[in-house]
């Protein structure tokens, strides 16, 4: 099976993988980047064997994509909750404001925690030991074995997409 047979395959499924994809994940952006991984599995295993049957293959690499993608979502959920203890949330102390202010701090934690829990695993990772455990950026570099500096991008990003958010909030 060539690469030029695969081409045409993808090309003439795109849509169609896409939207598979996108009601498993409930997420286009990630539905995106798990069609692009689709693609490279697939070239990568055309490199190393023959595929008689392309399609199907194409279809349940993809799906077993979503799967792994929904599994690590499920993972990442319970570790951020698993990261704060249950007696530090019950002692963080409650603000005496009024009522406006409370229905937009819980409507800013609830969009927060939307835009958080689209990040990868690595990012949550980072803004978790940055924000929560107080570490420093080579303290995460080294634990999660990238440079300082990619430390240092990602937490620039999270932070941007908070600020993002609540700024947003604060228009609405």
């Amino acid at each position: 099976m060539s690469q030029s047979h695969f081409n045409a395959v993808f090309l003439a499924q795109r849509v169609t993988l896409l939207r598979t994809l996108q009601r498993m994940v409930d997420n286009p952006s990630t539905a995106e980047d798990l069609l692009q991984e689709t693609y490279l599995r697939v070239t990568r295993a055309l490199g190393e064997r023959p595929i008689e049957h392309l399609e199907p293959f194409v279809f349940q690499t993809a799906r077993n994509l979503a799967l792994d993608h929904l599994r690590a979502r499920r993972v990442q959920a319970r570790t951020l909750l698993d990261d704060v203890p249950e007696a530090v949330l019950h002692n963080v102390a409650a603000s005496h404001g009024s009522a406006e202010d409370a229905t937009h701090a819980e409507q800013l934690l609830r969009r927060l925690s939307t835009s958080l829990g689209e990040l990868s695993a690595r990012q949550q990772r980072i803004f978790i030991l940055s924000r929560l455990h107080g570490a420093s950026y080579l303290e995460i570099a080294e634990q999660l074995k990238v440079s300082a500096s990619t430390v240092q991008k990602e937490l620039k990003l999270i932070m941007a997409i908070c600020v993002g958010v609540a700024d947003r909030l604060n228009r609405d």
